[in-house]
């Protein structure tokens, strides 16, 4: 009886220790690169600010000149599909994802140029 139980609690541990190992493979972090239609520092501003409030996303950084938003996010909580469309929903374009049409109607004009 007491093999029985300490072959079960054996069988126990070695699958904690391999499920642990395999959740710490698992990414926390990845980065995704996305073109954007932006334009000038408010768009800067406001592409950032949607990305802040997107469940997920940790940091975004855009550059201007290359209209390419960074964005640092954990995959477990959001996916590339969603950080478009937090862009998309700011009013601007995002990779293959057109700007709503809503939001960029209220864009200010500096950020309607093209």
């Amino acid at each position: 009886m007491k093999t029985k139980i300490k072959k079960s609690m054996f069988i126990v541990s070695v699958m904690t220790l391999f499920t642990t190992a395999l959740k710490a493979q698992e990414p926390t972090v990845a980065e995704l690169k996305v073109k954007t239609s932006a334009v000038c520092e408010t768009c800067k501003e406001t592409i950032e600010k949607a990305l802040a409030f997107e469940k997920g996303v940790k940091k975004s950084n855009l550059n201007i000149d290359s209209k390419i938003v960074t964005v640092t996010y954990n995959p477990q909580k959001t996916t590339p599909e969603k950080i478009r469309l937090a862009i998309s929903n700011a009013g601007y374009d995002a990779d293959e994802v057109k700007a709503n049409p809503k939001a960029f109607k209220k864009l200010p004009n500096c950020c309607k140029k093209e």
